[in-house]
This record gives structure tokens, sequence and C-alpha cells, in this order.
């Protein structure tokens, strides 16, 4: 069974926007800066409210085709290499008899003779990074550091690429790596001259 990560989101924040909180992870495999989509979009916390949620160590991977037919979700681990690939009932996601070129990496490989792909992964049954147009022959690598960014954005919706001016806003980064259990506590905003930025610490740690 994986290792879960109990988490609690406090707003001790002097904010009256009531603006959104995003959390997202940034895939580390590539060498360039792509588009983070928005891993969780926590709405509407007042202030003294928390929300709690959860970050799995697992992931889970499909892919859809140039048809628009979509796979399944399945759980994946570092080191697998998943093709999709042409059978006789049509084009299916199955985990390759190789392993993939990296140890740390989750590969998804367009093995079709025709059509592009997307390549998605999911952590808790949100989407946490998509890879689009795979052509034939070509294949997306993940790799995610146990850590997560947060920060305070408007506008955003949950599953969805975020703008790369937002992404570039967000630089509180927090390890999660050993951890079983914490409090991020939100603090600072608010109007007028006294506003201060948001600041995002972990408190009440309980390690493994």
């Amino acid at each position: 069974m994986s290792q879960v990560v109990s988490l609690k989101l406090y707003n001790q924040s002097n904010d009256k926007n009531n603006s959104q909180i995003v959390i997202f992870q940034k895939n580390v495999a590539t060498d360039f800066d792509e588009l983070s989509i928005a891993w969780r979009v926590i709405q509407n916390l007042g202030r003294g409210n928390y929300h709690p949620f959860t970050y799995s160590l697992a992931l889970d991977v499909s892919a859809n085709d140039s048809w628009n037919n979509f796979t399944p979700t399945f759980d994946a681990s570092p080191g697998e290499l998943w093709d999709m690939s042409l059978t006789s009932s049509g084009n299916e996601l199955q985990l390759s008899t190789s392993p993939a070129t990296s140890p740390e990496e989750v590969q998804v490989r367009n093995a079709l003779p025709q059509g592009a792909i997307d390549a998605n992964v999911f952590r808790d049954n949100l989407l946490l990074a998509t890879k689009t147009s795979i052509a034939p022959g070509q294949k997306a690598v993940f790799k995610f550091k146990p850590t997560i960014f947060i920060g305070v954005a408007s506008q955003i919706q949950q599953g969805k690429v975020m703008d790369s001016a937002i992404i570039s806003d967000i630089n509180t980064e927090i390890s999660l790596l050993g951890i079983k259990s914490a409090d991020i506590v939100m603090s600072g905003g608010g109007p007028g001259t006294s506003s201060t930025p948001f600041h995002f610490t972990l408190q009440n740690v309980t390690r493994l």
C-alpha cells in the first residue's frame, strides 16, 4: 500500500479577497519549463478555517489518442514504460516488457503506427501533469520530486494548464519527504499599506 501524507491547509492570513490557493508540482524530467497543471485549487477558505487533503506517493497513468478515445487509468511506478499500441481490439495502453530508460521516471511511448497521443499522470485521482501531441515513436517522460508548490492566484481551474506568468509568481516550494502528516499555515496578505506577501509554512509535522 502506498504511503499517503495527510495535510491540512489553515487560513491564518489577512486576505479579504477570498483568493484561490493553488497547489501543483513540476515535471522535473524535462529540460525546459513546460506549463504545469493546477493539481488542487482550494476555494472559499475563510479566515480561521482549514482544508484537509492528501498527497499520495502513488501515481496513475492514462492516455488518449487522436480518435478521441481515452484509456482507463493504471497504477504506475517510477521505472515503468507504458506503450500505447494497436491491438486486435484497437488502441490500448499496456505496460511494456521493457523498463523505462530511467528508474526515476514514468514513461509513456506512442507505439501506434499512426496518430499522435496525449499522456496523462494523476495523483490522488486528480490530473497532475500532461504531455500532448506525442508522435508515433516518441515518448513522454514524467518525474516528480516529493515537493509541492503552493500560492495564491485567481481564475484558476483545477485540472487545467496554468498560465506561465502565474507559475513564475508562485515560488513557495514545500518538501513532503519523510512526512506522515503536517499543517500548512497561510499568513500575510490583507488590504492597504499594511499588506504583506502571502506566506506558507509547515507546522505540526509528524515524520515517518
